[in-house]
């Protein structure tokens, strides 16, 4: 009976998936279609921002209801950061612990983490544009001088554009694109030679962009569904597997399982993104052979990614827009060890499994031995391209097995099977980065930009000191 039980259930497990990702993959469609639909009868041209806000938040809001039917001041920008997020915390531990531990279903915590991105980045963009100075030139940029209106705060956050999957943007990127002025900007900006031809007035169409997109998604869709489930991340705890196998042979399939298990991941960002440039979101200027880009909000490059060859170019090149969020709202503000704080935002955004803290503790480690080892050995094969070409080679098989080591318990979400995991390993890059982090020290990117202002600062005063010298000379004589 019990056999039969644990029989059902699976199939039960197996069901809730496929209905599922039938249901958000259904939902996406719609939105790609919709996405077209606004493009070409709600262009900037032919209606205004205020009917572009509400079709667009209308259309949001019955895509979040339809896939989720079953579930259904200076200081101000802290108090909303701290609100939201704990908001989306308790909402995370209600789901983990009272609906489905380790189960996926209709996940509606997932769209309330897009949203709280939103609703914090723009609680800060809010406070920049309240300050004079003291701001880096991508928070001025970013920085929002007008209140936005109940219409536009709705439409930022729950269009249908990315209600689902995003992903996030700056709020004045999202109103440049609803007012219609991001091509203007945009030509200006990175027109890259062309801005004397017809291309400047010309708007760019997003059509091979998201055809582009669109086969990709087809590939790892394929990729993924036909893969994940001959090569499951949890094999690599198999006590018979790990007393039979050969430890080389078990980086081997690790390697092989995470690859298998990204395409998920690029599959749903890509049609996210896909949507967008479908309604005309996302132009970022033009290549240096003047094509356009359709890159503004995407979230991976994914050979980027997979021919990484340090820890920190995989992470910039994985959830890019989440990392530019953690980056503005937690490590340029935070004024102790940014590092530390940021990655452990991310465990506390993404939710409450034990897994992700243990992976993003991890991450720290990896992130900083990774740092020491380029500042203090890659100087020494930069004597010649073949010595380059073999750090090359060295460091991305590294970082794929560091990616891969780190990222096991996010998969595997519990303490107990991710610990076992890093036994059977001895856990030996934890150890390895402590001994690299020890031996091989190396100044935070604070410091070293501090030293670099104080030496521009004193090379400055050295200039005005010599300069005016010079000018009591030239009065004397």
């Amino acid at each position: 009976s019990s056999t039969a039980f644990t029989t059902s259930s699976l199939l039960l497990n197996v069901s809730l998936r496929s209905t599922v990702l039938v249901n958000f993959v259904a939902c996406q469609l719609f939105a790609l279609l919709m996405a077209v639909w606004f493009r070409i009868y709600l262009h900037p041209s032919k209606t205004s921002p205020f009917i572009r806000h509400v079709v667009a938040t209308l259309l949001g809001v019955a895509m979040f209801i339809l896939h989720f039917h079953q579930k259904s001041a200076q200081n101000l920008c802290w108090y909303c950061f701290i609100v939201t997020l704990g908001y989306l915390i308790l909402c995370q531990i209600t789901r983990v612990y009272v609906f489905d531990y380790g189960m996926y279903s209709a996940d509606f915590t997932g769209p309330m983490m897009v949203i709280t991105q939103k609703i914090t980045s723009m609680a800060f963009e809010i406070h920049d544009g309240k300050m004079e100075g003291q701001l880096t030139p991508s928070q001025k940029y970013l920085a929002i001088s007008r209140m936005p209106s109940l219409l536009e705060y709705l439409s930022y956050n729950c269009n249908f554009m990315g209600i689902l999957a995003g992903p996030t943007c700056s709020y004045n990127d999202y109103m440049a694109f609803m007012e219609g002025t991001s091509y203007q900007r945009r030509h200006q900006e990175k027109a890259n030679g062309k801005e004397n031809g017809k291309a400047k007035q010309a708007e760019p169409s997003p059509k091979r962009a998201v055809v582009s997109k669109l086969c990709t998604c087809a590939i790892s869709l394929t990729t993924y569904l036909s893969l994940y489930r001959l090569l499951p991340v949890d094999y690599a705890i198999d006590e018979h597997f790990v007393n039979t196998t050969p430890f080389y042979l078990q980086v081997v399939y690790l390697y092989l399982a995470m690859l298998a298990l990204r395409p998920k991941y690029y599959f749903v960002w890509t049609l996210a993104d896909a949507i967008n440039n479908a309604a005309g979101f996302g132009f970022n200027g033009y290549d240096a052979d003047g094509s356009p880009r359709w890159d503004l909000i995407s979230n991976l490059r994914i050979l980027d990614i997979e021919f990484a060859t340090s820890f920190k170019l995989f992470l910039d090149n994985w959830n890019m827009q989440t990392a530019q969020w953690l980056k503005r709202v937690c490590y340029e503000r935070c004024p102790v060890n940014p590092t530390a704080a940021t990655f452990l935002l991310s465990a506390m955004w993404h939710g409450v499994y034990p897994g992700y803290y243990l992976t993003f503790v991890t991450g720290i480690g990896m992130t900083m031995a990774a740092r020491a080892v380029r500042h203090n050995i890659r100087p020494y094969f930069l004597v010649s391209d073949s010595h380059k070409r073999v750090y090359d080679v060295i460091t991305w098989a590294s970082t794929q097995v560091a990616i891969c080591y780190t990222v096991v318990p996010f998969v595997l979400l519990a303490v107990g099977p991710s610990l076992k995991f890093y036994s059977s390993w001895y856990f030996c890059l934890h150890l390895l980065c402590l001994l690299v982090v020890l031996v091989l020290p190396v100044k935070s990117r604070r410091r070293q930009a501090r030293a670099k202002e104080d030496a521009a600062q004193d090379e400055q005063r050295d200039h005005s000191s010599t300069d005016n010298n010079c000018n009591r000379k030239d009065k004397s004589t």
